[in-house]
């Protein structure tokens, strides 16, 4: 019985790799056909600054203007649009 499950196992991780790596491939060659499109995104930077004790100290930063890559998976070196749209939070540890 496990040799059964552990061939489907390898088989679902086989097949779930190629998708991904297949769905990585149109990304990019999307990303590059459409002529590398990128935008900008407004993002609130905080820090987290340890303190004694244990504890910790939150500062806000301000905001600033983020540019980021129309595409599903970060091209360029930059994090895609819908990920910093939906996460407009970026926190910077000391």
């Amino acid at each position: 019985m496990w040799s059964w499950l552990q061939r489907w196992l390898l088989r679902v991780l086989i097949g779930l790799a190629a998708v991904l790596v297949a769905a990585y491939a149109v990304d990019w060659s999307v990303y590059h056909v459409r002529g590398a499109p990128q935008s900008s995104v407004t993002v609130n930077r905080y820090m987290s600054v340890p303190l004694k004790g244990q504890k910790e100290e939150y500062d806000f930063l301000g905001t600033a203007v983020v540019p980021c890559a129309e595409a599903l998976f970060p091209q360029g070196d930059e994090d895609p649009c819908w990920l910093l749209r939906r996460n407009p939070n970026k926190w910077e540890h000391l």
